[in-house]
C-alpha cells in the first residue's frame, strides 16, 4: 500500500454550533436532551445561496420519507413540517448575504430507551458558512463497513465518524465504505461515482439516496456523459479512471486515489480533465428552487 501523506497539524478549535427551532427561537436543553442522549432521528444538509436550494424538493422529501420511516407519521398531515422548514429556511437566507451550509435535524423530544414516544417530531436548524473555495481531492482508504438503514440519512453518525477519525490520523482524507464482500458502497458522509472511460457509473448497492448525487447523475446525462449503475468492487478500482464524491456541503469533489490505486496516474489525462471541468460545471448550473 502507498503510504499516505502525513497526518495534518491540529485543527483551530471550532466555535460552538448554534441551534435553533424552526421559529428562530434557541433550541432548549429540552428540545435537545432526547437527541444528545438516543441519538434516534434524521436529518438533511443543503446549501442555501440567494434564497435558493438546488433539489429543495427533493431535500424536504427526504424529510418527509425518513420520518414516516422513523416515526410512523406523515410529518406534514401531523406537525406541518415541510412547510414549517421551508420558511425557517426563508427567514435564515434573508438574514445573511453569504452561502451558508443548513442542518435540517428531525427528532422526538420524548424518545428514551424504549424507543420514540407519542409527541410529534419537531424539527431543528443548525447552520455553518458554506465553502466557498474548492477543496482538495480526497485520498482515501476502504474500510468495510455498512451504515444501518443506509437508506435513510438518520442521525446515527458514531460509525462512520469513528471511521474518518481513525483514517485521518493515519493520514488520509477519509474512507471508503465496502460491504462484507467486497463492494464499494458510499462514503462516509456523501456519495461516490466512478469514470471508466465510457460511463459514469455509481455503486450498485446500499446506500444513502444522496439529493446531489441525483442533481449531478440528471446534469451529466443531460451534458451528453452517460450514466449508469454497476457493482464495483474494491479489486476493480485500479480499472477505472477517475472518482468524484458528491454532497451537498462541496457539490462534486475529485477522488486522487484510493488506498494504492491513484486515479492521478492517468494524468496528464484530456478526457479526465474535461470530464471533470463538464461535472463540476454542469452541477454548478443546475437551478436552485426559490424558498
Amino acid at each position: 500500500m502507498t503510504a499516505p501523506r502525513p497526518a495534518a497539524p491540529p485543527a483551530e478549535p471550532r466555535p460552538p454550533v448554534a441551534v435553533t427551532r424552526l421559529d428562530g427561537s434557541p433550541a432548549a436543553p429540552g428540545d435537545l436532551a432526547a437527541l444528545a442522549l438516543y441519538n434516534y432521528g434524521h436529518f438533511t444538509t443543503l446549501r442555501v445561496e440567494q434564497c435558493r436550494v438546488r433539489g429543495l424538493g427533493l431535500h424536504l422529501r427526504r424529510l418527509a420519507d425518513d420520518c414516516r420511516t422513523l416515526f410512523g407519521t406523515d410529518p406534514d398531515t401531523a406537525t406541518g413540517l415541510t412547510d414549517g422548514v421551508r420558511a425557517a429556511l426563508r427567514r435564515v437566507a434573508r438574514a445573511h448575504e453569504a452561502p451558508l451550509t443548513v442542518r435540517v435535524t428531525v427528532c422526538a423530544t420524548d424518545t428514551t430507551l424504549e424507543g420514540p414516544g407519542t409527541a410529534a417530531p419537531t424539527a431543528l436548524l443548525s447552520t455553518r458558512p458554506a465553502a466557498t473555495a474548492a477543496p482538495p481531492p480526497l485520498r482515501l482508504t476502504a474500510a468495510t463497513y455498512v451504515r444501518d438503514l443506509p437508506e435513510v440519512k438518520h442521525t446515527g453518525l458514531f460509525g462512520t465518524l469513528r471511521l474518518r477519525a481513525d483514517v485521518r490520523r493515519r493520514g488520509f482524507d477519509d474512507a471508503l465504505l465496502l460491504d462484507h464482500d467486497g463492494h464499494v458502497l458510499e462514503g462516509t458522509t456523501w456519495n461516490i461515482c466512478f469514470w471508466d472511460g465510457t460511463r459514469l457509473l455509481w455503486p450498485r448497492g446500499r446506500a444513502l439516496p444522496g439529493v446531489t448525487a441525483r442533481l449531478l447523475r440528471d446534469a451529466a446525462a443531460e451534458a451528453g456523459v452517460p450514466v449508469g449503475d454497476a457493482p464495483l468492487t474494491r479489486a476493480g478500482l485500479g480499472s477505472l479512471r477517475a472518482a468524484f464524491a458528491t454532497n451537498a456541503a462541496f457539490g462534486v469533489r475529485p477522488v486522487a486515489r484510493v488506498d494504492e490505486v491513484a486515479f492521478a496516474q492517468y494524468a496528464p489525462d484530456d478526457d479526465v480533465t474535461a470530464l471533470t471541468a463538464t461535472l463540476t460545471d454542469r452541477y454548478a448550473d443546475v437551478p436552485g428552487e426559490p424558498l
